[in-house]
């Protein structure tokens, strides 16, 4: 029998599309499965992921949302109350929530759950700079395949970083051979969590996205244009 009395752990996990999102949650996995800690994971993507296919695999709960249309962080914000209620029932020590994000311009996690950004050090020094509050309100910034790269190009992504977000850990886990990871477990445990995200609110304010285009139209031009438009201004 379900326990659904259980506090659950709610950890949302962002970042760049292919940093290794999915690779550091399953590395954690495999750690908190031999603690015999019951393990659910939420994957939302756009229009595809087999992601959760790999989760089943290791023998967790999974549940796979796809936005389509809308953006994932604003369609996570929207689910998150029904994914955590999901946990709940299902009696998880662990819930982690893995979102694909798009621009990085929201920060999907909330107050009281453990916001987790993952970055690609192979993908440039200044990726950190392009990556908005998913990574300056983050508790834990995770660096991946720092093994691709000089030991002064690591340094200076970690420091961009800490320029950036000086209150988080900032953590290099290997995801293929799981280096780091058991660290990464450590840091988790001395994170706090609500159980619950009722009555909680997000870290940081979604970017306004009503105009025209969010409603189906297509055609250019400014007759077109209705809703909050943002113009660029151009130097005579």
């Amino acid at each position: 029998m379900v326990d659904t009395s259980k506090k659950q752990k709610i950890i949302i996990v962002g970042g760049p599309p292919a940093s290794g999102k999915t690779s550091v949650v399953c590395e954690l996995i495999k750690i908190l499965k031999y603690e015999k800690n019951i393990v659910g994971v939420c994957k939302i993507d756009c229009l595809k992921s087999l992601d959760c296919e790999t989760y089943k695999k290791m023998g967790v709960y999974s549940v796979l949302g796809l936005s389509k249309d809308t953006c994932p962080d604003h369609f996570l914000a929207v689910n998150l109350e029904e994914i955590t209620l999901w946990g709940e029932k299902r009696g998880l020590d662990t819930l982690f929530i893995e979102t694909a994000g798009l621009c990085h311009r929201c920060a999907p996690a909330t107050k009281n759950t453990i916001a987790i950004c993952v970055l690609d050090c192979t993908q440039g020094i200044g990726v950190p700079e392009k990556i908005g509050p998913v990574l300056t309100s983050a508790d834990i910034v995770i660096i991946t395949k720092t093994d691709l790269v000089s030991q002064a190009e690591a340094e200076v992504f970690y420091q961009s970083i800490k320029n950036l977000n000086e209150d988080a850990d900032i953590i290099e886990v290997n995801g293929t051979t799981g280096t780091g990871a058991n660290y990464l477990k450590i840091t988790l445990d001395k994170k706090k969590s609500s159980s619950t995200v009722v009555g909680d609110t997000l870290r940081h304010e979604m970017p306004s996205a009503i105009c025209s285009y969010c409603v189906g139209e297509r055609r250019i031009g400014n007759i077109f244009q209705q809703g909050i438009v943002s113009k660029m201004e151009f130097e005579e």
